[in-house]
């Protein structure tokens, strides 16, 4: 689709976890130019818990995790999660679970993007009959082509 796109490799627990992407932020604003990336409106992905990494930096920032003073994303897209946390700053979020999921509960994602939408921050969420915890990329399921809906959620972002 010509987008970049990065994929970090964590450690374990939520606090370093984020810590590693707060610093991968970092390095890729820092190298912009020489990486040809663009980081105007860029967007967090994650499933599981990367997505609650992905949220946990569009909601509090890079700084609070030890990275650079960074604008924030122009959207968070996370998959199958049961991240609940939200505040009014919140950047736009698209949510996609699975109506199986024996993992994180697809009503505890429901529940959180309605309460960004009441905070009048843009959202989009999808629940895939049938589908558990892990779809991926959803070839081949009811949810093949979620990815097609995040990245038209997020250009709408930028626009």
């Amino acid at each position: 689709m010509g987008y970049n796109a990065f994929a970090l490799i964590y450690r374990p627990g939520a606090q370093t976890a984020c810590e590693d992407l707060a610093r991968a932020i970092s390095f890729i604003f820092k190298h912009a130019d020489e990486l040809e990336v663009d980081t105007d409106c860029y967007s967090l992905w994650g499933g599981s818990a990367g997505a609650r990494m992905a949220a946990y930096l569009g909601t509090y920032g890079t700084a609070a995790f030890g990275g650079d003073d960074l604008p924030g994303p122009g959207a968070v897209i996370m998959q199958y999660t049961g991240h609940s946390e939200y505040a009014e700053n919140d950047p736009p979020t698209y949510a996609c679970v699975g109506d199986r999921d024996g993992i994180a509960n697809w009503r505890t994602m429901e529940s959180r993007i309605n309460h960004l939408k009441n905070l009048g921050i843009d959202t989009e969420f999808h629940v895939y009959a049938g589908l558990g915890h892990g779809f991926g990329l959803g070839t081949g399921t009811v949810a093949q082509g979620w990815i097609l809906d995040a990245v038209a959620f997020w250009e709408r972002q930028s626009s």
